[in-house]
């Protein structure tokens, strides 16, 4: 597919983003409008690939859900926002409403982020606020460089993860925990 020029002001949708071919690079919609980035660093990916494998332990062995990484969902309509996560985790009565194809129309109960060295913090902030307004209960935001995590909750809860502390699922996870170090590791 073309992408439109700047002078079109075309705002696209879900749908023409999924048949976006963009190879090697990232993209999410946010309100109609495309934002290509280049792929996550390795430390980016490792950090990512870690906790996917810890919350996907937890999540499988006690029947909760789907973990997914780096998956689409629509989370905003006309103009439509495709996010996608670092990881994510979707309660099991909801897995059944994500679509073999396309994006999974609402939030997941988690999200996160892993910050690469380029985010922007009020471009974080703002993604956050969307996950939120979204019906996500819960986004970790890890940030490598600093080897701190802020996990915020759908109550208006912030909570500071320091390098020996842990990552706590609360009510989306129960039981769920990790050390920060672990995932850092």
């Amino acid at each position: 597919m073309a992408m439109p020029s700047d002078s079109m002001a075309h705002l696209l949708t879900a749908e023409e983003v999924l048949h976006l071919d963009l190879p090697g690079k990232s993209a999410e919609l946010v309100r109609g409008h495309l934002v290509v980035r280049e792929p996550p660093s390795s430390r980016h990916g490792s950090v990512a690939a870690r906790l996917t494998y810890l919350l996907a332990d937890y999540v499988y062995r006690h029947h909760l859900g789907v973990v997914l990484q780096e998956s689409g969902f629509k989370i905003e309509s006309d103009p439509d926002t495709v996010r996608a996560p670092d990881v994510a985790f979707v309660e099991r009565s909801r897995a059944g409403q994500i679509p073999p194809t396309g994006y999974a129309p609402f939030g997941p109960s988690l999200a996160v982020e892993v910050v690469s060295p380029g985010d922007r913090p009020g471009e974080l902030l703002a993604k956050v606020a969307q996950w939120l307004d979204a019906g996500t209960k819960l986004v970790w935001v890890i940030d490598p460089a600093r080897a701190e995590a802020r996990a915020y909750r759908d109550d208006g809860e912030l909570t500071i993860v320091l390098p020996n502390g842990s990552l706590d699922g609360g009510s989306v996870l129960p039981g769920f925990t990790c050390a920060l170090a672990d995932v850092l590791a």
